[in-house]
């Protein structure tokens, strides 16, 4: 049976605040990438996204940021190479503290938001990233984007000695050059738990859907994200891993 993880960003409550019930999205997911306090995630809420996380058997992995508490980590922020490798390794270490906890290692590092959208094109940040994960440990896969949009750090993360796990969103439209549409455009985000989990399919099967700006796109993906930060993110997990299994795909982590 052909297989592919269901990832989500989550642990991106903060203090009273909770944005995602957990317990209703995780049961749907093979692994999870927890922020690591720069742009959501507090020292409580890492511990419990973490043992709610390893109660389920799911593979955890660090979600570092720019560090943009008020912007949810969504603006591009102008840090050097030698800032951004700091605070890579910094966060990185702060989830590390908890795994240990548990005796689970990190099993994977997906970069969040602005930084993640950043790395795509900009490359003596991409570079610091990929070298901060690789320094930090040079086991850990680096999650990046699927398709042509992110062929400049899957060379980069290649050239420093990374595994490379490429990632799609079913939840969000695309632009024909394989970049994900700006969340600033109109109908960027989708919302439709059962469009969602059809476009899943697709992409898991490696077959042709429609860009948001005209043309079709094909990629080949490891691994499915999901928004934790949707208000229906569980409904729409549900749907997406139905339609997989419906489809003969197995869930599990990459």
């Amino acid at each position: 049976m052909a297989f592919i993880d269901i990832n989500a960003d989550a642990g991106e409550s903060f203090g009273n605040w909770q944005l995602a019930n957990e317990a209703e999205l995780f049961p749907y997911l093979s692994s999870v990438n927890l922020a690591c306090g720069f742009h959501a995630g507090d020292p409580i809420n890492i511990f419990k996204s973490v043992a709610l996380a390893s109660d389920l058997n799911l593979a955890i992995g660090a979600h570092p940021s720019f560090n943009d508490l008020v912007g949810f980590g969504r603006r591009l922020m102008a840090v050097s190479s030698a800032e951004i490798y700091a605070d890579v390794i910094y966060q990185l270490a702060a989830l590390a503290g908890f795994l240990k906890l548990k005796n689970i290692k990190t099993h994977h590092v997906k970069p969040h938001g602005a930084l993640y959208q950043a790395m795509l094109v900009d490359e003596k940040l991409a570079i610091a990233v990929a070298q901060a994960i690789y320094d930090f440990d040079k086991d850990l896969p680096l999650v990046t984007l699927a398709a042509s949009g992110g062929e400049q750090m899957l060379r980069i993360a290649e050239n420093i000695g990374l595994r490379v796990i490429a990632e799609a969103f079913p939840d969000r439209e695309y632009l024909a050059n394989g970049l994900l549409a700006p969340r600033t455009m109109a109908g960027a985000v989708l919302n439709e738990p059962s469009k969602i989990a059809k476009r899943a399919v697709l992409m898991a099967e490696g077959k042709a859907f429609t860009s948001l700006d005209g043309g079709e796109i094909i990629l080949k993906a490891d691994t499915l994200c999901i928004h934790g930060d949707n208000s229906n993110s569980a409904t729409t997990a549900k749907a997406i891993k139905l339609a997989l299994n419906n489809a003969g795909i197995e869930i599990k982590a990459f």
